[in-house]
């Protein structure tokens, strides 16, 4: 088991490009394990959408395309709140082709959502899994690769941690 320091946990889901929802789990029992009363501080998510070679995807167009995610430490059948108790980050990109033509780019915005996120004293973990899942639109010209990076660390389940993980999902 991991200890002292951080790390990074890399994953990436295929979102496709139908409105879709996909999800893929990410397994964390080499980091949490409640007999050594071991859970995973995760310091910050770095998130990217790209093709499957990690470049830029292209927008059909006349275009308007939007893909977003969710990392949750419950799985999903959809896209959730913000507000949902089992939302660790969340993004989304929304994407304008005002050319005649498809290309790569576009008129870009956040959409009152933003990546990358950082916590000051970490996001606390206590589940064997979590879950990245992702829609994207049908203006992207392939499927859409959500990739994220979490920054983490191992730590030791005290009587704070376990008060505000408790606070932090009621």
């Amino acid at each position: 088991m991991a200890k002292g320091g951080t790390f990074f946990i890399r994953q990436t889901q295929n979102i496709d490009n139908d409105n879709g929802f996909y999800q893929g789990e990410i397994d964390l029992g080499a980091y949490v394990n409640a007999l050594s009363n071991s859970i995973l501080l995760i310091r910050s998510v770095e998130t990217t959408f790209s093709d499957s070679t990690g470049r830029s995807s292209s927008i059909a167009g006349l275009g308007q395309a939007v893909a977003q995610y969710q990392l949750t430490t419950q799985s999903q059948t959809d896209i959730v709140l913000p507000s949902d108790k089992s939302v660790i980050s969340t993004g989304r990109v929304c994407i304008v082709n005002q050319d005649a033509i498809a290309k790569i780019g576009g008129i870009v915005s956040e959409d009152l959502d933003h990546a990358p996120q950082m916590y000051a004293e970490g996001y606390l973990v206590a589940t064997d899994s979590i879950f990245l899942g992702g829609a994207a639109s049908t203006d992207f010209s392939g499927n859409v690769y959500c990739s994220v990076v979490l920054e983490c660390e191992v730590t030791t389940m005290t009587s704070n941690k376990a008060m505000a993980l408790a606070l932090s999902q009621q």
